[in-house]
């Protein structure tokens, strides 16, 4: 079989390694014009920090590729001849294939601002991007970040590590407001309170002014406030990646469409990870999945199919996890931002405002567990899963707390605590808490 792979990010790198594994004479060819070699794109902040080295984010080393036949080849791929099955590249090469991945990952998504073609503005999604940073950042003094999500307190943390000064321009009334229910926003805003970036909450972006160089100088809010500035970045969500299968027989919605076999419209093309767009997503399911995770289980489950083996792609508990500066952040299974009818949920916050937990629950007979969302404390995936997988009871989850702590003997438990304020919230659950040896104090 000769496997084209167009892309070589988490979700590309894993369907070569596992067809390697399952069909080992396989010829797998990746292409990707980001990069010569594959990285660890949630670490690219950490390299502009300072916290590593660009050396440090590939995860395997240049011989890796020869050791295992993957050909690596650094290019765009320009265009797709689904009937001859080839692709194109920049370089002028054309590229034969029996069976092809779109692998394209996303691109920045931008809301066509006027002035969004000044230097100095930007968005951040690959390697490509953090050259730039690092270039139009140097020496400045002020940014200012647009957007609400993960990218913009990564951008905003990111300046801040190089004592330069920035405003985050958020449309929601709390931070993440899509997401987050608003008491966990709450913790995360102190965070930015702490590291003295300012946030500007219900402010969008109406215009990005420049200097007679062509350099960014200032933004405008629709409310008609001017904030100077000498860098912007543009954080306000990603889109899958569809250039190369525009115009092709490949259908497309806002990703390209895939059934669960991860198969697209054209026989032998197949796609995976961010630009894939699930006709049937599961109940409580998104169709595009934009997470690490994601990416490596689909380009997993798809490359059993590539190899004879219709493997139908099953995303299971959902699980996303984050820093936001100090405050570590975890959830599991469904945690709506917004009350839902069908949802009871219980909170704990600790008075220091570093530590909150928040559980779902079924408000109807049984009572099961739908979701957890943890901040400053550490729960394990294992247990979490487990017990939204098999609907264990409210009550039961409670008296088992200690089960999920991950960090036993280096953090201090607050498992009792939490324990009695849900006895106080949910008396006709109340429980008690079994005691397990090495797991709480």
């Amino acid at each position: 079989m000769r496997l084209l792979i167009i892309g070589n990010g988490i979700t590309g790198v894993t369907a070569a390694l596992t067809v390697r594994r399952l069909q080992p004479e396989a010829q797998i060819t990746l292409v990707s014009d980001e990069s010569a070699h594959h990285y660890s794109r949630t670490a690219l902040m950490y390299v502009y920090m300072g916290h590593l080295r660009p050396q440090d984010i590939k995860p395997y080393e240049d011989w890796f590729w020869t050791e295992n036949r993957l050909t690596l080849v650094e290019a765009t791929a320009t265009g797709l001849d689904v009937e001859q099955r080839q692709v194109s590249l920049s370089s002028g090469q054309t590229l034969a294939y029996d069976k092809l991945l779109l692998a394209t990952g996303s691109v920045s998504r931008w809301a066509d601002w006027p002035g969004q073609h000044l230097r100095g503005v930007q968005g951040l999604y690959g390697l490509p991007d953090l050259a730039r940073m690092e270039e139009t950042t140097r020496g400045i003094r002020r940014g200012v970040v647009v957007g609400g999500g993960l990218i913009g307190v990564e951008l905003a943390e990111m300046l801040h590590s190089r004592g330069i000064a920035a405003t985050v321009l958020v449309r929601d009334a709390h931070y993440w407001g899509s997401v987050l229910p608003a008491a966990e926003a709450r913790l995360i805003d102190q965070q930015f309170e702490e590291s003295r970036v300012e946030v500007r909450y219900q402010t969008e972006l109406a215009e990005i002014l420049g200097d007679a160089d062509g350099r960014v100088r200032a933004v405008r809010t629709t409310a008609g406030e001017e904030l100077a500035c000498d860098w912007v970045g543009l954080a306000t969500g990603v889109t899958p990646n569809l250039a190369l299968v525009q115009g092709t027989a490949v259908e497309t919605d806002r990703g390209i469409l895939v059934d669960e076999l991860l198969q697209t419209s054209v026989p032998h093309v197949y796609a995976a990870g961010d630009c894939a767009q699930h006709r049937q997503p599961g109940q409580h399911e998104v169709p595009i999945e934009q997470l690490w995770y994601t990416g490596r289980m689909q380009g997993e489950t798809v490359a059993h199919t590539l190899c004879g083996r219709p493997t139908p792609y099953r995303r299971g508990v959902w699980f996303n996890s984050a820093k936001f500066f100090n405050l570590e952040y975890q959830t599991y299974g469904r945690v709506p931002a917004s009350p839902q009818t069908d949802l009871a949920t219980f909170y704990w916050e600790h008075p220091s405002g570093y530590h909150a937990l928040r559980i779902n629950f079924e408000n109807s007979a049984g009572f099961a567990v739908t979701g957890f969302n943890a901040l400053g404390l550490r729960l394990r995936q294992a247990v979490c899963e487990q017990w939204i997988a098999a609907r264990t009871p409210v009550r039961e989850v409670m008296a088992a707390l200690g089960a999920a702590n991950f960090d036993p003997e280096f953090y201090r438990q607050h498992e009792s605590a939490i324990v009695q304020h849900f006895n106080q919230q949910f008396p006709e659950h109340a429980t008690g808490l079994r005691r397990r040896k090495g797991l709480w104090g």
